[in-house]
């Protein structure tokens, strides 16, 4: 998938305004449109990246604090079995999960230009989190108290920062750059080899023995005017 954009874009981006005349505008802007059906942007496949790894640090802190408490069976049975929205991590894990399944959705499949999604993650993240820490008794329980609440805000913070500072301005930009080029292409002038005209005719040389008969009339002139006479 990333040598098929990169390769869209070279071809895009390489032949120039040059090759107007070889290549057809509505050629060029059907790759456009096949490439942006196939492939993501380096940008939005990072940021992809990066909401994968929010569900994974999160699965495995939830792990790691399961093990520390007695037992991943035993603490699976307590909190998710017998769920206490007071004590268990849990309800975080699926916070995760309800992040990495909406943005996944929504900017890898779906491939939204907009940040009504993530702003919906990211308050419902927030606001959970806060009244988790306010009501819960998650502070009581060590580390892992405050670590999994903090780190869940944080990511979720940083994956809004990167999809309105990083992802949407970068792909307006390239849109931009892309139409610019096309307007570029229209208004460009579509010259063909037109006919030969009379400007472009030209005699020949003389030859070496006219050149030679004239050389000798330079350094003889009573030659010429005899020749010329006669």
């Amino acid at each position: 998938m990333d040598s098929r954009c990169s390769s869209i874009d070279s071809r895009l981006t390489g032949r120039g305004l040059g090759s107007v005349s070889s290549t057809p505008l509505s050629a060029r802007v059907e790759l456009y449109e096949a490439g942006e059906k196939k492939c993501i942007s380096d940008v939005r496949r990072t940021f992809c990246l990066f909401v994968t790894f929010d569900l994974l640090f999160i699965t495995l802190l939830w792990i790691i604090e399961l093990n520390a408490s007695g037992g991943v069976q035993a603490q699976l049975e307590k909190e998710v079995l017998h769920y206490d929205y007071h004590a268990s991590f849990f309800d975080i894990f699926l916070l995760a999960v309800f992040r990495f399944a909406a943005l996944i959705l929504a900017y890898a499949i779906c491939k939204l230009r907009h940040w009504w999604a993530i702003a919906i993650t990211t308050a419902v993240s927030c606001a959970f989190l806060i009244v988790k820490v306010i009501l819960s008794k998650l502070l009581l329980q060590g580390a892992f108290g405050y670590l999994l609440p903090i780190v869940s805000f944080v990511l979720a913070w940083i994956e809004t920062w990167l999809l309105d500072f990083k992802v949407l301005p970068q792909e307006n930009e390239d849109e931009n750059r892309y139409q610019s080029f096309v307007d570029a292409v229209e208004r460009a002038p579509l010259i063909g080899p037109g006919p030969v005209s009379d400007g472009q005719f030209y005699s020949p040389p003389e030859s070496l023995a006219d050149s030679d008969e004239d050389l000798e009339d330079k350094h003889d002139p009573e030659k010429g005017l005899i020749q010329k006479v006669s």
